[in-house]
């Protein structure tokens, strides 16, 4: 896999990676993305910002939460499933575990994506550029007690 992803600074705010669409700041910043062309206010202003929606891993349901990404030259987007830096990762990781097609929404942009876990070399590649470019996220890994994954956003050839 290469590992050409280009580091934007952004934040991951817990509250971004709460349960997808369960708590009123993810339904905000959802309808605020989809309103304004992928642009949002409040504490995500001005970062890289996609919206994810995975398949519910039991109920089989579309769940769309806002992640944070990094981009890179092939069209290719990695997320942080931190979920704040708490003890488990966010329900969006399950989802995606079982069910790795998703459909990603990057400014007005649509489209059907593969999900992959980097690990090894090219995984830790990617975690280091993430945390350069948002140093919150050593503090997350520090807290979480788990490996944080990093998961590789690849757009499939269908439009969504």
């Amino acid at each position: 896999m290469s590992t050409s992803i280009a580091t934007t600074s952004h934040p991951s705010h817990r509250s971004a990676e709460a349960p997808e669409e369960g708590n009123d700041f993810n339904r905000r910043v959802i309808a605020q993305f989809r309103a304004n062309g992928g642009v949002v206010g409040g504490p995500l202003a001005g970062h890289p910002l996609l919206l994810l929606t995975t398949t519910g891993a039991k109920s089989g349901l579309p769940r769309t939460t806002p992640a944070c990404y990094l981009a890179d030259e092939d069209g290719r987007f990695a997320v942080f499933p931190s979920n704040g830096g708490a003890p488990t990762p966010p329900a969006w990781y399950r989802n995606l575990t079982v069910h790795p097609e998703v459909t990603v929404e990057v400014g007005t942009r649509t489209f059907r994506a593969r999900a992959t876990e980097a690990t090894g070399a090219p995984r830790d590649r990617l975690w280091d550029r993430q945390v350069a470019a948002d140093p919150q996220f050593a503090t997350f890994q520090a807290r979480a007690g788990r490996l944080i994954p990093v998961i590789v956003l690849t757009p499939l050839g269908d439009p969504a």
